[in-house]
């Protein structure tokens, strides 16, 4: 279940992204500190792929994960390795090492791959919440009405209308 709501989480994301063009997707937004969609967009992929490229070696640094300008300013860059990650995402679960860097202290955690999946879905759930803010700019892109909203708070929100 957790590696089809990812893929449900990147088709969301690809679909976003085959509805902007370039210049939108470029654009710096004011509501977003002058950020970008793109830049949005780059920081979940990002992370994302530090995960599951370092997954063999066993240790995650997502501080140290690289940084492609190509993926916040060519959507369809950013489109083919949301596709490749749809592919590579799904592997077995196992023990990794987190390292933590607080104010120059570094130390190594232990966690797991499914744990990491589990936070980076919900940490792409939050920049899709500000990229939704962007798109008020853009009446005519549509994204689902859960589109950056977390799983808990759309069962609330089931609750609190029953």
């Amino acid at each position: 279940m957790l590696i089809q709501n990812i893929k449900n989480n990147f088709s969301e994301n690809i679909e976003l992204l085959h509805q902007l063009t370039n210049d939108e997707y470029t654009q710096q937004n004011p509501e977003l500190s002058n950020a970008t969609i793109g830049e949005h967009m780059r920081h979940i992929i990002e992370l994302f792929g530090c995960l599951i490229e370092n997954y063999e070696n066993g240790i995650i640094n997502y501080d140290k994960r690289k940084r492609d300008i190509l993926i916040q300013t060519n959507k369809n860059n950013a489109i083919s390795i949301l596709e490749k990650y749809l592919d590579e995402l799904n592997k077995p679960n196992k023990s990794l090492s987190l390292v933590h860097n607080c104010y120059s202290t570094f130390e190594l955690l232990p966690t797991n791959y499914f744990r990491e999946l589990i936070y980076n879905l919900e940490h792409s759930i939050h920049h899709q919440a500000l990229i939704k803010v962007a798109l008020r700019n853009l009446p005519h892109i549509k994204v689902a009405d859960a589109f950056g909203i977390a799983p808990s708070t759309l069962e609330y929100r089931k609750q609190c209308v029953q």
